[in-house]
């Protein structure tokens, strides 16, 4: 096996290094920068030789070195600059994502593709309908990343194990994100025995916000979109069957039809193997029937 990085930045070397250091497979960064993916799979290189890892990393300029890869990630495109909103990057990104979509259906037609190119779920869905591959074999990585984020703010608030925490976010990689305080847990114990409603709030709206304070602060976010890969990928590498949210089509769970957004789902050797559906309270399916509306119209803006 091998997985394939497009886009050698900082995201995406962090995706070759997570992915190395979990000893996943051999990995090949490319980039259309000259000489940036072979320095980024130089220094990777050194850091796995003095772990003993051998999984090795390659750096390319050329598209057609990526031919037989069972993984590709998505992750090339512009970035969130400080004040701007995922959709404002809309336009330019999926001409991005529109021109690489042919180089993978050229190069790599029966890999699984995962996009992290922003804005995650309109591009998820242009690059699956792009692609045409099935719609198992195509997810988008927005769910992982905002979990992170969300459990690191309940460990806050609640000064436990990080290990205990159990926790879940669905909906729109973006402004309607929904952290799902009902469906999180400490060690099997539901979250609202630890925290007030007061608190739990609070840990939302600090979910919701943490994106563009990062990127005020350094730029970019780069060390948890290089995991939330990392752990998808290797849930399929190893058949883990994990329940974890990702950005895949609907049609008909939830109600919704053809529109990508993050949903939980059991993730394995045949990617995207089912889709949870939660029983959402009123207020739940308002903000993810925003989420949802938010991503179709942003679908609605490109044609496919």
């Amino acid at each position: 096996m091998s997985i394939t990085i497009i886009g050698s930045g900082k995201v995406g070397a962090s995706v070759a290094l997570n992915c190395s250091m979990k000893e996943l497979d051999d990995i090949l960064l490319l980039d259309v920068v000259k000489g940036l993916p072979q320095g980024e799979a130089m220094d990777i290189n050194h850091l796995l030789s003095e772990r003993g890892i051998d999984c090795k990393v390659r750096g390319s300029n050329d598209y057609a070195e990526m031919t037989g890869s069972n993984f590709v990630v998505l992750v090339a495109g512009v970035g969130r600059k400080p004040g701007m909103t995922r959709m404002d990057l809309l336009q330019i990104n999926a001409q991005i994502v529109r021109e690489i979509a042919s180089k993978i259906v050229t190069y790599a037609r029966d890999a699984m593709l995962i996009v992290v190119t922003n804005p995650l779920d309109p591009n998820t869905y242009l690059a699956l309908k792009a692609t045409q591959m099935k719609k198992n074999m195509v997810m988008g990585m927005g769910g992982m990343l905002d979990l992170s984020r969300f459990k690191s703010y309940i460990q806050e608030a609640t000064n436990v194990s990080r290990s205990s925490i159990n926790a879940m976010v669905i909906s729109e990689h973006g402004e309607n994100m929904l952290p799902l305080v009902r469906f999180s847990s400490i060690g099997g114990i539901p979250l609202q025995h630890f925290i007030s409603e007061e608190v739990a709030d609070a840990i939302v709206e600090k979910t919701k916000k943490v994106a563009s304070e990062v990127i005020a602060l350094k730029g970019a976010t780069i060390h948890a979109p290089g995991n939330a890969v990392a752990r998808m990928i290797e849930a399929v590498v190893k058949n883990k069957r994990s329940v974890i949210p990702i950005s895949t089509l609907l049609e008909g769970e939830y109600g919704e039809n053809d529109v990508c957004i993050g949903v939980p789902a059991i993730v394995g050797a045949n990617g995207v193997e089912k889709i949870i559906e939660l029983k959402l309270n009123d207020f739940e399916k308002s903000v993810f029937t925003k989420g949802i509306t938010s991503v179709k119209d942003a679908i609605r803006s490109f044609s496919v």
